[in-house]
Protein backbone atom coordinates (compact mmCIF):
# COMPACT_ATOMS: atom_id res chain seq x y z
CA UNK A 1 0.00 0.00 0.00
CA UNK A 2 1.02 3.58 -0.32
CA UNK A 3 0.23 6.59 1.76
CA UNK A 4 -0.72 10.13 0.73
CA UNK A 5 1.59 12.88 1.92
CA UNK A 6 0.41 16.35 3.01
CA UNK A 7 1.29 17.68 -0.45
CA UNK A 8 -1.16 15.17 -1.97
CA UNK A 9 1.62 13.06 -3.51
CA UNK A 10 1.69 9.30 -3.12
CA UNK A 11 4.63 7.86 -1.24
CA UNK A 12 5.93 4.32 -1.58
CA UNK A 13 5.76 1.98 1.44
CA UNK A 14 9.47 2.43 2.15
CA UNK A 15 8.91 6.14 2.70
CA UNK A 16 6.27 5.62 5.41
CA UNK A 17 8.67 5.23 8.32
CA UNK A 18 11.27 7.99 8.35
CA UNK A 19 13.36 6.06 10.90
CA UNK A 20 13.94 3.29 8.32
CA UNK A 21 15.23 5.68 5.64
CA UNK A 22 18.78 6.89 5.44
CA UNK A 23 19.50 10.45 4.37
CA UNK A 24 20.36 9.34 0.84
CA UNK A 25 17.22 7.21 0.52
CA UNK A 26 15.04 10.06 1.76
CA UNK A 27 16.56 12.59 -0.65
CA UNK A 28 16.32 10.16 -3.55
CA UNK A 29 12.67 9.36 -2.76
CA UNK A 30 11.77 13.07 -2.60
CA UNK A 31 13.63 13.76 -5.86
CA UNK A 32 11.92 10.87 -7.65
CA UNK A 33 8.52 11.90 -6.24
CA UNK A 34 8.99 15.29 -7.89
CA UNK A 35 9.99 13.59 -11.14
CA UNK A 36 13.49 15.12 -11.26
CA UNK A 37 16.66 13.53 -12.57
CA UNK A 38 20.06 13.95 -10.97
CA UNK A 39 21.20 16.11 -13.88
CA UNK A 40 18.20 18.45 -13.46
CA UNK A 41 18.92 18.85 -9.75
CA UNK A 42 22.62 19.29 -10.50
CA UNK A 43 21.90 22.12 -12.92
CA UNK A 44 19.80 23.93 -10.32
CA UNK A 45 21.91 23.60 -7.16
CA UNK A 46 25.34 23.70 -8.88
CA UNK A 47 26.70 20.42 -7.49
CA UNK A 48 27.73 17.66 -9.88
CA UNK A 49 25.36 14.79 -10.58
CA UNK A 50 28.14 12.44 -9.48
CA UNK A 51 28.29 14.07 -6.03
CA UNK A 52 24.53 13.93 -5.72
CA UNK A 53 24.63 10.24 -6.67
CA UNK A 54 27.23 9.58 -3.97
CA UNK A 55 25.05 11.43 -1.48
CA UNK A 56 21.97 9.40 -2.39
CA UNK A 57 24.04 6.21 -2.14
CA UNK A 58 25.44 7.34 1.25
CA UNK A 59 28.98 6.84 -0.08
CA UNK A 60 30.57 9.18 2.46
CA UNK A 61 34.15 8.26 1.49
CA UNK A 62 33.70 9.94 -1.91
CA UNK A 63 32.21 13.15 -0.52
CA UNK A 64 33.96 16.05 1.24
CA UNK A 65 33.95 16.22 5.03
CA UNK A 66 32.62 18.89 7.35
CA UNK A 67 31.18 22.17 6.16
CA UNK A 68 31.18 21.41 2.40
CA UNK A 69 29.14 18.25 3.05
CA UNK A 70 26.68 20.19 5.22
CA UNK A 71 26.35 22.77 2.43
CA UNK A 72 25.62 20.07 -0.12
CA UNK A 73 22.93 18.51 2.08
CA UNK A 74 21.47 21.90 3.01
CA UNK A 75 21.20 23.05 -0.62
CA UNK A 76 19.77 19.74 -1.79
CA UNK A 77 17.16 19.65 0.99
CA UNK A 78 16.25 23.30 0.42
CA UNK A 79 15.83 22.67 -3.31
CA UNK A 80 13.56 19.68 -2.65
CA UNK A 81 11.49 21.78 -0.23
CA UNK A 82 12.06 19.60 2.80
CA UNK A 83 13.04 20.36 6.38
CA UNK A 84 16.71 21.37 6.22
CA UNK A 85 17.29 20.86 9.95
CA UNK A 86 15.91 17.32 9.77
CA UNK A 87 18.18 16.54 6.80
CA UNK A 88 21.21 17.88 8.69
CA UNK A 89 20.21 15.79 11.72
CA UNK A 90 20.11 12.68 9.51
CA UNK A 91 23.53 13.67 8.17
CA UNK A 92 24.94 14.02 11.68
CA UNK A 93 23.46 10.64 12.61
CA UNK A 94 25.09 9.05 9.55
CA UNK A 95 28.59 10.56 9.60
CA UNK A 96 28.90 12.10 13.04
CA UNK A 97 28.92 15.78 13.92
CA UNK A 98 29.87 17.87 10.90
CA UNK A 99 29.50 21.28 12.47
CA UNK A 100 32.60 23.44 12.31
CA UNK A 101 34.50 23.80 15.53
CA UNK A 102 35.69 27.26 16.55
CA UNK A 103 39.15 27.85 15.14
CA UNK A 104 40.28 30.04 18.04
CA UNK A 105 39.92 29.12 21.68
CA UNK A 106 40.17 31.85 24.30
CA UNK A 107 43.56 30.55 25.47
CA UNK A 108 44.93 30.32 21.95
CA UNK A 109 43.55 33.65 20.73
CA UNK A 110 46.81 35.57 21.21
CA UNK A 111 48.86 33.00 19.33
CA UNK A 112 46.29 32.87 16.52
CA UNK A 113 46.48 36.66 16.16
CA UNK A 114 50.26 36.50 16.02
CA UNK A 115 50.08 33.86 13.29
CA UNK A 116 47.54 35.94 11.37
CA UNK A 117 50.12 38.73 11.15
CA UNK A 118 52.47 36.42 9.29
CA UNK A 119 52.33 35.60 5.61
CA UNK A 120 52.43 31.93 4.59
CA UNK A 121 56.20 32.15 4.12
CA UNK A 122 56.71 33.50 7.62
CA UNK A 123 57.42 37.10 6.64
CA UNK A 124 55.80 39.85 8.69
CA UNK A 125 52.75 41.39 7.02
CA UNK A 126 54.29 44.91 7.04
CA UNK A 127 56.71 43.95 4.26
CA UNK A 128 53.88 44.22 1.78
CA UNK A 129 54.10 47.99 2.25
CA UNK A 130 57.66 47.86 0.97
CA UNK A 131 56.46 46.26 -2.25
CA UNK A 132 53.71 48.85 -2.62
CA UNK A 133 56.23 51.64 -2.11
CA UNK A 134 58.55 50.10 -4.72
CA UNK A 135 55.68 49.91 -7.23
CA UNK A 136 54.76 53.54 -6.52
CA UNK A 137 58.36 54.70 -7.12
CA UNK A 138 58.52 52.67 -10.32
CA UNK A 139 55.24 54.23 -11.47
CA UNK A 140 56.64 57.74 -10.82
CA UNK A 141 59.84 56.98 -12.75
CA UNK A 142 57.84 55.71 -15.73
CA UNK A 143 55.63 58.82 -15.56
CA UNK A 144 58.60 61.20 -15.57
CA UNK A 145 60.14 59.27 -18.46
CA UNK A 146 56.87 59.48 -20.43
CA UNK A 147 56.66 63.26 -19.83
CA UNK A 148 60.32 63.74 -20.81
CA UNK A 149 59.86 61.78 -24.05
CA UNK A 150 56.79 63.84 -24.99
CA UNK A 151 54.33 60.96 -24.77
CA UNK A 152 52.01 62.91 -22.44
CA UNK A 153 49.90 65.73 -24.02
CA UNK A 154 50.64 69.29 -22.93
CA UNK A 155 47.06 69.77 -21.64
CA UNK A 156 47.59 67.03 -19.02
CA UNK A 157 50.54 68.87 -17.46
CA UNK A 158 48.72 71.17 -15.04
CA UNK A 159 51.76 72.16 -12.97
CA UNK A 160 54.61 74.34 -14.29
CA UNK A 161 57.24 72.04 -12.80
CA UNK A 162 55.81 69.17 -14.91
CA UNK A 163 56.12 71.34 -18.02
CA UNK A 164 59.73 72.01 -17.05
CA UNK A 165 60.43 68.24 -17.11
CA UNK A 166 59.47 68.18 -20.77
CA UNK A 167 62.32 70.36 -21.94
Amino acid sequence: MSETSPEGLRRPEAAQSPEALSLGDALKAMRETRGLSLSEVSARIKYSAVQLGYLEACDWSRLPDGVPLRGLVRNYARFLGTDVDAALKLLDDAVGPTRPRPAVTPLGARRALQQADMSPKGEPAHRTWAWLLLILVLFCVVGVYAINRGWVPEQWLVFDWLKALRS
